[in-house]
């Protein structure tokens, strides 16, 4: 009896390796699919940025030239414009607005840094009507800022609420140190929330467990808000800080419209700049624009570098740690459960 052998399976055929990306593909890509936002970053930004330099070195208007000639137009004058806002009766102009916007922002942050963090706590540990008590805390930060210089404005009136409630006849909106706390205060009652909402966000992010620990151990309210709650809030809460301190440096239609133009106790570098423009001096108003641009670039500098705000969250830091597992000076971090004790997924 012949017997035939089995056939034999049919080889497997080899699997195909996926295809590798090369890096020079994906960074193409990735250039392509950013190109829309770089056009619209540099329209937006970048080429009104270029054109205020520009003209912060030119002056407009009829003028004399070096051989007594009467020139029109515009004219080339280079750091003529910049070295004249330091000088005689616009250098006094200058500095005064250069005054009033840095004690704006120390006076205004400030006291929104305490009356935000409280707002959050408010906010966070409500327990009846919570969505109520967070819209009403919100509403003013809603309300947009000409209208409510407006609203201000009234309340700040000779016959106003603010003169009924403390029985006196204050000129708030006249010259003087009044004006100054009117817009404080206006600015406060605005801004103020919106440090309250970044600092609720840090808040909800810590774990309950913290302060279940910290009750365990014996702390009251004071010590577990000072070593506890603050320094873990401490990068929303230096991230809302930096936010309201750029935008108080730039404060321009608030005090303009609660207060008015070129009152000496209020007027900012943005109203400076605002009144050069007005008046056709376009060259003066790009120098006050970029000496002011200047100022916020060196304040958000300070904040970024030497306080540490994490404007872009954990990413910096996420970065660092891959490249320093990358050369072999920190051990990758093992899942939880290899930590403790457990086999590897």
């Amino acid at each position: 009896m012949t017997t035939t052998a089995p056939a034999s399976a049919p080889a497997a055929e080899p699997k195909k390796a996926a295809p590798r990306t090369s890096p020079q593909g994906s960074g193409k890509l990735a250039a392509l699919l950013l190109t829309p936002t770089f056009l619209v970053l540099g329209l937006v930004i970048v080429y009104p940025l270029i054109a205020a330099l520009r003209e912060s070195l030119y002056r407009r208007g009829e003028g004399l030239d070096e051989s007594g000639f009467v020139v029109e137009g515009e004219r080339f004058v280079g750091v003529d414009n910049y070295s004249a806002i330091f000088q005689g009766e616009a250098g006094d102009r200058f500095w005064n607005a250069f005054g009033n916007t840095t004690w704006f922002t120390v006076v205004s942050v400030l006291i929104e840094i305490v009356i935000g963090v409280a707002m959050a706590l408010v906010m966070h540990h409500a327990l009846r009507g919570k969505g109520l008590v967070r819209a009403s805390i919100l509403v003013p930060w809603a309300i947009p800022t000409a209208v409510s210089a407006i609203l201000w404005r009234w309340i700040f009136t000779t016959d106003g609420v603010a003169n009924q409630i403390l029985n006196s006849e204050v000129l708030w909106t006249a010259e003087g140190q009044q004006a100054f706390w009117a817009v404080v205060i206006a600015d406060t009652w605005k801004t103020a929330p919106f440090i309250g909402l970044l600092v609720l966000a840090g808040l909800q992010l810590i774990s309950g467990d913290v302060y279940e620990a910290a009750r365990v151990d014996g702390a009251n309210a004071w010590l577990t808000f000072w070593r506890i709650t603050l320094p873990l809030v401490k990068p929303a809460l230096l991230v809302a800080v930096l936010f309201r301190t750029l935008d108080v440096l730039r404060m321009f239609d608030l005090p303009f419209v609660m207060i008015g133009q070129r009152k000496f106790a209020v007027e900012t570098l943005s109203m400076l700049a605002y009144d050069e423009a007005s008046n056709l001096r376009y060259g003066p108003a790009a120098a006050y624009a970029t000496v002011l641009f200047l100022y916020v670039a060196l304040v958000a500098f300070v904040f970024v570098k030497l306080l540490g705000a994490d404007v872009i969250g954990e990413a910096r830091s996420q970065k660092r740690l891959v490249k320093r597992q990358d050369k072999g000076e920190v051990q990758p971090v093992l899942p939880v459960a290899v930590a403790a004790g457990g086999t590897p997924l």
